[in-house]
């Protein structure tokens, strides 16, 4: 494996920093199906991967301003923990239920977003609201709640930490999209990392596959979030609809 593990790291990257959206549900599979990669090796290396190239388009959106980090505390603060326990757990919640789990979340998934990318869709024509974003927060303990409950499906299944709080953030957050994108990716940043190190302390991670996959991915998300800032709201907002209903078509 060599340029071509480079080459999907770009693609992926371009994905995730122009909606904040794409990796785990096109990272994954790919390791598995076209790499080779054993099943538990590849969510382990997906979420290494996905930290360090969040890392970079947080940083970018940071620099545009497109980041709300009160948003991000307040996530942040359910969905890290939320995802060291997914991670910690994955062994034995398989063990008890088998892949029944891995069914009812991806069923589940997949129904949710197809609700919300039909939700955009309806509302792609309404203008982003003006004025200061703090009026249209959501509360602290809702968004805890959200995201203990969205780091612990990271952590079990290394899916979600773009698409996942997206689709929550959309439906209550009501900002600019470009603002959606660049708070979504700064959070997934800190839970990727969150249930990536606890992975690579079981073990489930190839290091040398992950830094071949950031060699594209940086440049990739670098150009994807500086085109999300210069893009038109609905342009945006069209894309991470049509995100969402592949996402959720997949996972069905």
């Amino acid at each position: 494996m060599g340029w071509e593990v480079s080459l999907g790291g770009f693609v992926v990257g371009l994905l995730i920093g122009l909606t904040g959206m794409g990796g785990g549900f096109i990272m994954t599979p790919m390791m598995i199906f076209i790499f080779g990669v054993a099943p538990s090796v590849a969510i382990g290396t997906d979420l290494v991967y996905a930290s360090v190239t969040k890392m970079v388009g947080a940083w970018q959106h940071w620099r545009q301003r497109t980041v709300d980090l009160v948003v991000v505390k307040w996530l942040s603060a359910g969905s890290v923990p939320g995802a060291v326990l997914g991670a910690l757990g994955v062994h034995e919640i398989h063990r008890w239920m088998g892949a029944q789990v891995d069914e009812v979340l991806r069923h589940v998934l997949g129904v949710t977003y197809l609700l919300v990318s039909l939700t955009m869709l309806v509302r792609i024509r309404r203008r982003a609201p003006q004025g200061d974003d703090a009026a249209l927060r959501p509360a602290p303990w809702k968004l805890i709640v959200l995201g203990v409950a969205g780091g612990f499906i990271v952590g079990l299944t290394s899916v979600g930490s773009g698409s996942l709080f997206m689709a929550v953030l959309t439906l209550v957050y009501p900002v600019a999209a470009v603002k959606l994108v660049g708070t979504d990716i700064t959070q997934a940043f800190l839970v990727t990392g969150a249930a990536g190190l606890a992975h690579l302390a079981l073990g489930t991670v190839d290091l040398g596959l992950a830094g071949r996959l950031l060699l594209g991915s940086v440049p990739g998300i670098l150009l994807g979030s500086c085109l999300s800032a210069r893009i038109p709201d609905g342009a945006v907002r069209i894309s991470l609809a049509v995100m969402l209903v592949v996402s959720g078509v997949k996972l069905l």
